[in-house]
């Protein structure tokens, strides 16, 4: 495993909830990770103490997550150290109210 690659398993495992995005939780840089951050507000999460890493900052940071989810695009969202998706996935998982329960803790 790449120092990158650990990096990141280090983050994603070590947090509940870690939204790799572009930008910040009070300044989100593009619209997907907007929308991220206004789905997990809407879940109840407190973006201060919310996880984020913007991928902007660090190159290795932006292929790496790509490489570990293999998954193409950001933003992505791990929670309890599972990949969820990317906003549009969590846009169907909180109109579901599926999100919700699997942030709170309370899914089966």
């Amino acid at each position: 495993m790449s120092d990158v690659q650990k990096q990141i398993d280090d983050l994603v495992k070590t947090n509940p909830v870690v939204l790799f995005m572009k930008g910040s939780a009070s300044f989100p840089m593009c619209g997907f990770s907007g929308r991220s951050i206004q789905i997990l507000k809407a879940c109840g999460v407190d973006t201060k103490s919310l996880t984020t890493v913007n991928v902007l900052e660090d190159d290795g940071i932006r292929q790496g997550i790509k490489d570990y989810s293999q998954w193409p695009t950001i933003p992505q969202l791990y929670v309890n150290g599972e990949f969820i998706g990317g906003s549009d996935i969590m846009m169907e998982m909180y109109e579901s109210g599926e999100l919700q329960k699997l942030i709170s803790g309370d899914a089966a």
